[in-house]
């Protein structure tokens, strides 16, 4: 059977602002993502047996379980709803995004299928199904259906999508530690205005830079409370030259400094290979 590879691209969670806590227990925040030039590679291919074959390999396979896993989730979600039947695949996930890292490695992976099935399968779901049903797989999935760089609003289900592509050079250091989300969030006990949505209506990559300098992600210091070492790397990051400014992903732990060009950011990749030889890093350019 024929072969089909995709790339799951991660997602940034440049700045985060907390709103509120929702009646649900979730919480509505204001996020602006952008995608950067790092993927997991999905392969997928349909096949004649009675049930799926799914494979993660590579550097960040540990830790994924077969049985509780995006893509697992998502295929069993498709078949409770009929949408594909008797129909099973080999899928085989090379992880080059780090497990537990806030750069939504597995929330773009079923993403990445959702949208290759809907396309391949003839799922014909509507953009609002899609949307639908990768919200029932994790919150992060809706927004990574599509890799254009996108502003969460914080009003419900809203995603306003950003068609200026800024190419900002970047490194990514993940310390090797799997942060709880739920306990980052119950740390957290400040909550931010939202911002106007005109305030995110960047028309370069210098505006939106000394916009960034001055924003924050409000699951910082919770973080850092709870994983001490985080804050070693921003503090780290933010002194290397070249640098506008650092600061976790989503609810980290991995940990991201926006640079004035790529030679900077190699730099300071290999200063931080010399202080901290074990911790993951990744200079990369947003897409």
């Amino acid at each position: 059977m024929k072969i089909f590879k995709i790339k799951s691209f991660c997602k940034i969670n440049i700045n985060l602002r907390v709103l509120k806590k929702l009646k649900n227990g979730y919480h509505s925040i204001q996020s602006l993502i952008l995608f950067c030039d790092i993927f997991d590679l999905v392969s997928v291919s349909q096949i004649k047996s009675a049930k799926d074959k799914i494979k993660f390999y590579g550097k960040f396979k540990k830790g994924i379980d077969n049985k509780s896993n995006t893509i697992t989730k998502l295929l069993n979600l498709l078949r409770k709803n009929g949408l594909i039947k008797r129909k099973f695949f080999s899928i085989k996930v090379k992880k080059n995004i780090p497990h537990g890292s806030g750069l939504g490695g597995g929330s773009a992976n079923a993403a990445t299928l959702l949208n290759f099935l809907n396309s391949k399968i003839k799922l014909n779901l509507s953009t609002e199904e899609m949307i639908s049903v990768g919200s029932k797989i994790g919150s992060d999935v809706p927004v990574l259906l599509n890799t254009k760089n996108a502003l969460l609003t914080g009003k419900k289900d809203q995603i306003k999508r950003i068609n200026h592509k800024f190419k900002l050079d970047m490194l990514i250091v993940y310390p090797n530690l799997i942060c709880s989300t739920k306990k980052i969030y119950k740390k957290n006990k400040n909550f931010s205005l939202p911002l106007p949505i005109s305030t995110f209506n960047f028309k370069s990559k210098k505006k939106l830079i000394n916009f960034l300098k001055y924003e924050k992600n409000d699951l910082q210091n919770p973080a850092i409370r709870l994983y001490p070492k985080i804050r070693m790397i921003i503090r780290q990051l933010s002194m290397t030259k070249g640098c506008y400014f650092s600061r976790i992903t989503g609810s980290g732990s991995a940990c991201v400094a926006i640079f004035s060009n790529m030679s900077r950011a190699i730099d300071a990749q290999k200063l931080i290979k010399l202080k901290y030889p074990k911790y993951w890093t990744a200079a990369s350019k947003t897409i």
